[in-house]
């Protein structure tokens, strides 16, 4: 097997994964992206302790958040054979990460951070991964990570800057020579430089990029069949995806359009599923 293409023992088809995204990241969504030619799909961030039902037939990368242990074995256990991979999230800088103290807010406490990552290896056979965000604690939490994870993925902004101003890609690249783990690239990673990131990194995670273009994934891989939405609503229909999240994806769909900001003018408005379809049975 090609190493290059391994996360612990996942053989993977290429290096080009779908970054964890809250809210974006739904089961219909993951699937086109993974269609579309995408090597790995995340899903968004899913608290061990919520009761929330979780559609996982595409079998994902499963990202955790939790500012301790609890549940976690429990919840790992539960959907061991449902992921490909588990991740924990070290890296959300959102206002409600600070206030619950977890993501990219609890980088200080390497003690939580142990026995998080402890908890765990020792629930599951499949390999682990860990988003981190730029900081000045990195190194600490590096050394932890190299006992139970199988790759390391960066997002070099710090909690400061958010999702603003550019990721520093120089930094990720400091951090990939203090660690003999893989690095998943995560920052600004478009069709334009992926390629070049790639000779930097092990594997890159795109996101933002990826939003309403799945497509991006068959530029990237050269894969011959492309997606649009009306494809994500059959999926949707399948899943029982609900209007809100249908509307969220169509406004997103409308990215490389012609007329798109009148579009996206059209789809907020709507109130009902027929409607944009209706919109969409118009672009055609």
């Amino acid at each position: 097997m090609d190493s290059k293409m391994m996360i612990g023992n996942l053989k993977l088809e290429n290096p080009y994964f779908l970054a964890p995204m809250a809210g974006v990241n739904d089961i219909a969504f993951r699937i086109l992206c993974r269609k579309a030619g995408a090597g790995l799909v995340y899903t968004g961030m899913i608290n061990p302790l919520s009761p929330m039902k979780l559609d996982l037939d595409d079998k994902p990368a499963i990202q955790i958040f939790s500012a301790n242990e609890k549940g976690i074995k429990e919840f790992i256990t539960k959907h061991e054979e449902d992921a490909k991979l588990f991740d924990f999230n070290l890296g959300c800088s959102k206002s409600l990460a600070r206030q619950h103290g977890f993501g990219a807010f609890l980088q200080n406490k390497k003690e939580n951070i142990e026995g998080i990552l402890g908890a765990m290896r020792g629930s599951t056979k499949k390999p682990i991964t860990i988003k981190l965000r730029k900081s000045n604690k990195i190194s600490k939490t590096i050394k932890i990570a190299e006992k139970y994870c199988d790759a390391i993925c960066i997002h070099p902004r710090t909690i400061a800057q958010g999702y603003s101003g550019k990721a520093g890609v120089s930094f990720a690249e400091k951090l990939k020579k203090e660690t003999s783990l893989p690095i998943i690239y995560s920052g600004d990673v478009n069709e334009k430089n992926a390629p070049e990131l790639l000779k930097k990194f092990d594997f890159i995670m795109i996101g933002r990029e990826a939003m309403g273009y799945p497509n991006i994934f068959a530029k990237l891989t050269e894969t011959n069949e492309e997606f649009g939405f009306k494809d994500y609503l059959a999926l949707a229909a399948k899943y029982k995806i609900g209007f809100a999240q249908i509307k969220f994806q169509a406004i997103h769909f409308t990215k490389f359009m012609i007329g798109g900001s009148e579009l996206r003018l059209k789809l907020s408005k709507t109130k009902r599923l027929k409607d944009i379809e209706g919109i969409y049975r118009k672009i055609d």
